[in-house]
């Protein structure tokens, strides 16, 4: 026999052994006493060595290997062999379920990334650090993303746009001597008590391992889809047959009610018991017992409101609130920063009212800029935040009225807005000035027609002759795309309404008359509402009714009419009767209330955004929370409820003042 067999000879008899001995091991382990005790005494009459059982010595001494081994990793800042071992040995329920395992991941992310500054804190290779920013950064879009809406976790997101951690107030704390020694004794804690050896013996180890891990690792993803989706199915053949339960149960208490409606047509009483009977088969098993004991059923309407009451919307979960802002520095610095960081701050203040979540969050934000007076409505300076609308920066005119458009779209934005004494010189002056189609002009327009909502800006827009301004745009409304289109027609509509609006329309009847009659035969239908409103309110003063007459406004009118649209028809006949009504006082209106309690947030208020930010460069919340970062600064205050107006009929003319996102929700038109 040669040396080369004599040696593999050799490992087949220690491979033998160890086999042997792990069978040994699972006999024991599953307590096959009998077995055991046979297959000891044949291996021992054939000859065959059996290995001692070393299962937990192995596995721990793995165990302890894999400990040691990340522990020198997070030692020498080597980022790739510490997650690639915390990848393959931390189980996946815990790293994706476990809130500790979560922000323990977070804070290594971070050890790793800032390294090279904490050990090289002015010469360190910038190359290694931009290379673990990147790192850093892919895992906040992705596992770290998660962590995102958590308080203690915010600041975070901003550390790999900032040039020089180091020197950053947000970041002190991860460049003190304790804090990276703090960590360490964290995650040996954490992996003291994840990776504990298991009491599995190796046999059966080796067999999940080899036909679980490897071969079939697509069909164990396979399985557990299978089983999520039985699951799935479970609980839905559940919910089925409640619903079928309930279902067959409101039939019966249905037929027991239309029964004792007939009875009360002949005459006869119908008993509080009875009554109380039904409700409680109609509340869910839940509710019973306090209904039975709560309610009393002898009281008129007290049943339906408890049934109402038992299917009103739940309260939703509170959202967290938005971080505090140094609004001293943030107005500082949008009066004296670049035009590019004035243009980023902007658009990171709009972001913060567009991209809040509606109710508390979003009351807060703004509730925060207006009681640090971010516009600076009551300032005495020379140069205020305002006068960023003259900015001879076009992106930053524009981002300014996108801002403003924003304020303008909620009801305690708008109050806000009428305090200052300037805005509306401001907004008139750039919507004459800038081209037809720019984003700015549309935005000051928009703007415009939601603070015509509130009456003391429509006086002071009919004073600056807006009306004369919109009636000429509208005569060439080929010219306008159809959404200022829109806001056009509704805004002049707004100021039509008031009796000095009428007078400012009975100077120049004709054009008037001429350009709103043009309009109804316009191929965008959603002005119709809006021009319709203008020419009814306009047609309550005598001389612009005998203008229309001698304009044969009623002929021009009729010609509208058509079968497909009975509701313009009964607008137009409106307006018709108006014009032929007999001479009478003009209306007076200057006592009625602001129609000031909707808001009117749009989507287009983000569209089309020109300033993206450059490579490595902060903007939106991240700029906010890494250079602006306040104390206390948000205020909270309990929003009243908005008042409902009284709406038209669908085939009346508008008689109030209304904003075209408000009225497409009430579907009139």
């Amino acid at each position: 026999m040669s040396s080369k067999e004599a040696a593999n000879m050799g490992d087949i008899s220690a491979n033998e052994t160890d086999l042997l001995g792990m069978i040994k091991e699972y006999l024991k382990f599953e307590e096959f006493e009998e077995t055991l005790h046979s297959f000891e005494k044949e291996c021992k009459s054939k000859g065959r060595l059996l290995s001692k059982p070393r299962g937990n010595t192995l596995k721990d001494s793995k165990t302890r290997v894999i400990q040691k081994d990340l522990l020198s990793s997070f030692d020498d800042g080597d980022h790739r062999v510490f997650f690639e071992l915390w990848t393959e040995n931390i189980p996946h329920r815990v790293k994706d379920t476990d809130a500790e395992a979560q922000g323990l991941e977070f804070y290594l992310y971070i050890h790793f990334t800032i390294y090279p500054l904490r050990r090289h804190p002015v010469g360190h290779d910038r190359a290694e650090f931009e290379e673990r920013v990147s790192f850093f950064r892919q895992y906040l879009e992705t596992r770290g993303g998660a962590l995102s809406q958590t308080t203690e976790f915010l600041p975070y997101y901003a550390l790999p746009f900032v040039p020089n951690p180091t020197v950053h107030p947000s970041f002190k704390e991860l460049f003190q001597d304790s804090w990276m020694p703090k960590l360490r004794d964290k995650l040996e804690q954490f992996l003291s008590v994840i990776l504990k050896p298991s009491n599995s013996p190796r046999l059966m180890t080796l067999y999940v391992s080899f036909y679980f891990l490897h071969p079939n690792k697509a069909t164990q993803q396979l399985q557990l889809q299978l089983a999520e989706s039985d699951r799935r199915i479970t609980s839905y053949v559940r919910k089925f047959n409640k619903m079928q339960a309930d279902y067959h149960n409101l039939i019966g208490i249905t037929a027991e009610l239309v029964d004792s409606l007939e009875a009360t047509v002949s005459g006869k009483m119908i008993s509080p018991e009875y009554l109380q009977n039904v409700c409680v088969r109609l509340f869910s098993s839940q509710m019973r017992q306090s209904v039975m004991q709560s309610t009393d059923f002898t009281r008129p309407g007290t049943a339906s409101s408890m049934l109402r009451a038992s299917i009103a919307p739940q309260r939703p979960k509170d959202v967290p609130m938005l971080p505090s802002l140094d609004y001293e520095k943030l107005k500082k610095d949008l009066i004296e920063g670049s035009e590019r960081l004035q243009s980023l701050l902007l658009q990171a203040m709009r972001w913060r009212l567009t991209r809040s979540l509606p109710g508390e969050q979003r009351d807060t934000v703004l509730q925060a800029y207006i009681s640090n007076d971010l516009l600076e409505c009551y300032s005495t300076k020379e140069k205020t935040v305002l006068h960023l609308m003259r900015s001879t920066n076009e992106i930053v005119r524009q981002y300014m009225a996108r801002l403003i458009n924003a304020f303008a779209s909620l009801a305690e934005g708008r109050v806000y807005l009428s305090q200052i004494p300037i805005l509306l010189k401001h907004l008139t002056e750039t919507l004459r000035k800038e081209e037809k189609e720019s984003l700015t002009r549309e935005n000051v327009l928009v703007a415009l027609q939601k603070l015509s909502l509130r009456r003391s800006q429509q006086t002071a827009m009919i004073a600056d002759d807006l009306i004369g301004w919109l009636v000429d745009e509208l005569q060439d409304s080929d010219c306008l795309s159809d959404y200022n289109l829109e806001y056009s027609a509704a805004l002049l509509m707004n100021l039509c309404l008031r009796t000095k609006g009428k007078r400012k329309c009975a100077e120049n009847a004709k054009h008037v008359l001429k350009v709103l009659t043009d309009l109804l035969g316009h191929e965008n239908h959603e002005i119709w509402p809006y021009v319709n409103g203008a020419l009814y309110s306009i047609l309550c003063i005598p001389s612009v009714r005998q203008e229309a007459r001698e304009m044969s406004v009623e002929e021009i009118l009729r010609c509208y009419i058509k079968e497909e649209n009975p509701n313009l028809n009964r607008q137009i006949e409106f307006i018709i009767k108006q014009l032929n009504s007999e001479e009478g006082p003009e209306s007076d209106d200057e006592e009625e209330e602001d129609d000031n309690d909707e808001d009117l947030m749009e989507i287009d208020i983000d569209k089309e955004e020109v300033l993206q930010p450059q490579h490595r460069e902060l903007s939106g919340e991240s700029l906010l929370t890494t250079e602006y970062l306040g104390i206390m600064t948000n205020m909270t205050k309990v929003k009243r409820k908005p008042t409902p107006l009284p709406q038209p009929a669908a085939d009346e003319p508008l008689q109030r003042p209304v904003t075209p996102s408000s009225h497409r929700n009430i579907g009139v038109g």
